[in-house]
């Protein structure tokens, strides 16, 4: 053999492979929960927010909003958040008021707004009773 010929043997280029396949599966699912994680966060947030202007359209108004767009419209919110879940803004359920608790008897609105998105969250609980 001539000691001037330079590379890798077969079991070097494997040996390598093997590490770098178990590196990768082990990288990739906390890469995808990471990006679960982050999406929880901007739904709990989106939820936090879209509660706080109900309640100042309400307290400012005396009379809840009757839809989303109500918001957008009287200058509450630029556009209606984008649910991360299910990458929409029309997917927000909302809750309207019991007529005989409503702040005005004629017109109950818009009480709460919950996710519309199907599944468990990382807690375990569904994303529709956040």
């Amino acid at each position: 053999m001539r000691r001037s010929q330079r590379g890798f043997t077969l079991i070097e280029i494997l040996i390598v492979m093997t590490i770098v396949s178990i590196l990768v599966s082990i990288a990739v699912p906390l890469y995808q929960r990471a990006i679960v994680r982050a999406k929880e966060s901007v739904l709990k947030n989106n939820l936090f927010t879209l509660r706080t202007v109900i309640d100042e359209y309400t307290y400012d108004k005396k009379q809840a909003p009757q839809s989303l767009e109500d918001l957008v419209n009287e200058g509450y919110l630029r556009q209606i958040p984008i649910d991360p879940i299910t990458g929409s803004n029309q997917t927000w359920v909302v809750i309207t008021e019991d007529a005989l608790t409503a702040v005005d008897q004629n017109e109950p609105g818009i009480f709460d707004v919950r996710s519309g998105a199907e599944g468990v969250a990382l807690d375990g609980t569904p994303y529709s009773e956040w």
